[in-house]
């Protein structure tokens, strides 16, 4: 292994036009500080597909940890019909048949459609199946290649979203990330945006699920909870926590040992990702407390010798906006990634990029972790180059920066980082090599 050290290549940043952005890197270009508007209900990317009862909102998600099992979930939206999906390796020999289960939820003055998830159990790594669903009815046709076998020579292409929502810039990130996709999502929280809207207008959960599904139907979408999530509302009398994507957003929280699927790990090709809940209890003796403490145990480092983890809310943050909401998480688990030697951490939230250099506030900075927030997707974006901003060091932070050259790490501990505004927005491609000398 090359210096006894992981590599990871950033292999592409998604923006109208692709650059390699390192420290010499800057352009004019600034968001804009107002907010973009929500596409209008009647936008095209949310049309309702044609036919009686059709499956809507269709998503997948893997169903165990090492890619063997693949979670197909949708809505329809006149009666229940049936959770079945036929499945197979050409669209017409699907001679596979699996059964799920349906769910509804009301939440205020609205009613969800029948919310289908079913498993689809023992597929064959790298391989391309067919599945189809709405048998009865309108029957729809998808298709997805399942991950590779976990190893440690196994490259994979991420794409990294977070904070989408469903604007007109919203559009224009999934666009760039159908045109220059991967092989899979990694996806930091903050869906629909429905709390945004009055009575949190439940309406725009099923506009975002259908505005998704063109990406999310074929390829997994590996699901972050952001606080968009919550949908807490005492006002209106929801007092039940995530109740809309609980209800929608499955994850294979159980294959990794998980009491509640907001906080679980899967293996893809070279990486061990785990997923955290910043919006659910971490504290000691916790569930995700205890959880945790167990999976970073179970980490195979010959077999997935990357370890990326997902969360929402960053632990550094050099904007204000959201600034320190992340810190009473990152005091009680910064230590244990480090420990375990985190390859990676990846946070939305904050709508602007940034990216660090291994980053911790105490210890040795040789053992710390690279980080990236990435939430701008639902923000106004001008196509561009992106753009370094001026380096602002945190309040305990130990070392001499400027505006335009790197910082100069001086005493330790020190905390460094490159920050970067991103024009595109939330996409971020990662493929995880593993390179030998």
């Amino acid at each position: 292994m090359l210096g006894g050290r992981r590599c990871l290549g950033l292999a592409a940043f998604v923006a109208a036009l692709f650059l390699v952005a390192d420290a010499g890197v800057t352009s004019r270009y600034r968001r804009k500080l107002e907010a973009t508007a929500d596409m209008p209900l009647d936008a095209d990317v949310f049309r309702v597909p044609p036919g009686y009862n059709a499956p809507q909102q269709v998503h997948i998600t893997l169903g165990d940890q090492d890619g063997t099992a693949m979670i197909v979930s949708w809505v329809t939206p006149n009666e229940l019909g049936n959770s079945t999906v036929m499945y197979g390796g050409a669209p017409d020999k699907l001679e596979l048949r699996a059964e799920g289960v349906h769910t509804r939820y009301d939440y205020f003055n609205y009613t969800s459609g029948f919310i289908h998830h079913c498993v689809l159990r023992n597929l064959k790594h790298s391989t391309k199946y067919y599945y189809a669903m709405g048998f009865g009815h309108t029957v729809r046709t998808f298709w997805f290649t399942t991950p590779p076998k976990p190893g440690p020579d196994v490259p994979y292409k991420f794409g990294l979203i977070g904070d989408l929502g469903q604007t007109f810039d919203s559009n224009i990130t999934l666009s760039h990330y159908e045109q220059n996709g991967g092989d899979a999502v990694l996806y930091v929280g903050d869906l629909s945006y429905a709390d945004n809207h009055p009575l949190h207008d439940n309406n725009r959960w099923d506009t975002w699920g259908r505005f998704a599904e063109r990406s999310a139907a074929y390829q997994p979408w590996i699901w972050t909870a952001g606080n968009h999530e919550l949908d807490f509302a005492p006002e209106l009398g929801e007092t039940t926590p995530f109740k809309p994507f609980a209800h929608r957003y499955p994850t294979p929280h159980r294959a990794a040992g998980s009491t509640e699927p907001f906080w679980y790990s899967v293996r893809l090709a070279s990486a061990h990702v785990i997923v955290l809940a910043s919006y659910s209890a971490y504290g000691k003796y916790t569930p995700q407390w205890a959880w945790l403490q167990a999976e970073l145990r179970r980490v195979d480092r010959k077999v997935t010798p990357w370890l990326v983890v997902l969360m929402h809310s960053p632990w550094y943050n050099s904007n204000g906006y959201h600034y320190m909401e992340g810190e009473t998480m990152r005091v009680q688990f910064e230590r244990w990634l480090v420990d375990a030697r985190a390859d990676l951490v990846l946070a939305g939230h904050v709508h602007a990029y940034d990216r660090s250099r291994a980053t911790r506030r105490s210890g040795r900075p040789a053992s710390a972790t690279p980080r990236s927030t990435s939430g701008t997707g639902r923000t106004p974006t001008t196509p561009g180059t992106a753009t370094r901003t001026a380096q602002r060091s945190s309040p305990t932070a130990s070392g001499s920066q400027t505006g335009t050259g790197c910082p100069r790490r001086t005493t330790t501990p020190t905390r460094d980082f490159f920050f970067f505004s991103f024009p595109t927005a939330t996409i971020l491609h990662l493929s995880l090599l593993l390179l030998r000398g």
